[in-house]
């Protein structure tokens, strides 16, 4: 019997029912109760014949009322809990564009489109771990390629085993472990796993140890770099190692992206009670339809950029997630193809 009691269907009819029933003895004893003030005794009987036989047609067409009304309410309802159960087990199986249909009642409405939203995101994270498998196989597949080459020919006997061979050799190891190096960085920062020391600590002296350390790329690409950073100390209150980490991958991009003679700016101010970088650069520039996309893994917006010239591809999405960590953010914005990009840092206010 408790277990009848659990299913929605009987629980539905039977809260219609009660509903009757309280109705009509609640008319009942009114009635009763109307009837011996207002009515003369000689006519009592009679008039109270009559309006039993009238409430009891009235709880007969309520009673078919209620449990009609009941069962086309306990119908709709289930019959889309039922379109939810099975989608979901679908979803659960990897079926990840199963949708259900979107009902007309405004509250089942809101919950199928919220469904529907949690399958389509569900989707696209499946997609997205799908292609990134084949990014990771691609990126790992070309210094091993490189490594595979140089065996054989030394085993053929076509490259010398001198020191130039097996330096070019050990460039392409480093290449493979600076990529495993990124996709464990990732996979911590991503599952909240990196250890953060908050401080608070002024952003422009990190700024100038970045800049001094990316000083001798800067060098090379003949490049202009200029600060433009308040006076005063700017205090935030963040993980400074993290900060630099985060400041070298975006000036790294610059210097790498900005082509000879170019220049690259870096400002640093306080904007709506955030300490907020800026660091722009006249390079080649970001189209818009790959800035939705720029943070992803292994995204690259030029997908014919050598691997060599183009990094692992994970540096931003690391540096995003560092910042999200520290409670800051990054954004990426540019003009367009050839007009240079710029990518703000905030962070909390120290």
């Amino acid at each position: 019997m408790i277990r009848f009691w659990r299913q929605l269907r009987w629980q539905i009819i039977g809260a219609q029912m009660l509903v009757v029933i309280v109705g009509v003895v609640t008319l009942s004893f009114a009635a009763s109760a109307l009837l011996e003030r207002t009515v003369p005794p000689d006519q009592f009987i009679a008039v109270q014949a009559t309006v039993i036989q009238a409430l009891a047609l009235a709880a007969v067409a309520a009673t078919i009322a209620g449990l009609t009304t009941s069962i086309l309410l306990v119908q709709a309802i289930l019959r889309s809990l039922r379109s939810l159960a099975y989608s979901s087990q679908r979803i659960a199986a990897g079926r990840y564009d199963e949708r259900v249909a979107v009902p007309a009642s405004d509250e089942l409405r809101v919950v199928a489109e919220s469904f529907n939203q949690m399958a389509a995101a569900l989707e696209q994270i499946e997609q997205h771990r799908i292609t990134m498998i084949g990014n990771v196989a691609h990126e790992l597949r070309t210094p091993l390629a490189g490594i595979e080459g140089y065996l054989e020919g030394l085993i053929d006997g076509v490259m010398p085993a001198e020191t130039d061979t097996f330096l070019e050799m050990k460039q392409e190891v480093r290449r493979l472990r600076r990529l495993v190096d990124d996709l464990q960085t990732l996979s911590r920062v991503e599952a909240g796993q990196i250890t953060l020391t908050f401080t608070t600590f002024d952003i422009n002296e990190v700024i100038r140890r970045v800049i001094a350390q990316i000083q001798p790329q800067v060098l090379d690409g003949c490049l202009q770099v200029i600060c433009e950073s308040a006076e005063q100390p700017l205090l935030t209150r963040a993980d400074p190692d993290r900060v630099a980490q985060i400041l070298l991958n975006l000036l790294g991009n610059a210097v790498r992206y900005t082509p000879e003679g170019g220049c690259i700016i870096i400002r640093s101010a306080m904007v709506d009670e955030q300490v907020q970088v800026k660091v722009e650069d006249t390079g080649i520039g970001i189209a818009p339809e790959h800035l939705p996309y720029i943070f992803e893994r292994f995204y690259r917006a030029d997908p014919s950029r050598a691997r060599t010239s183009g990094g692992s591809g994970i540096g931003l999405t690391i540096a995003r997630h560092l910042a999200w960590a520290m409670g800051g953010d990054i954004s990426a914005a540019s003009a367009g193809v050839g007009k240079g990009s710029t990518f703000t840092l905030t962070l909390p206010r120290g």
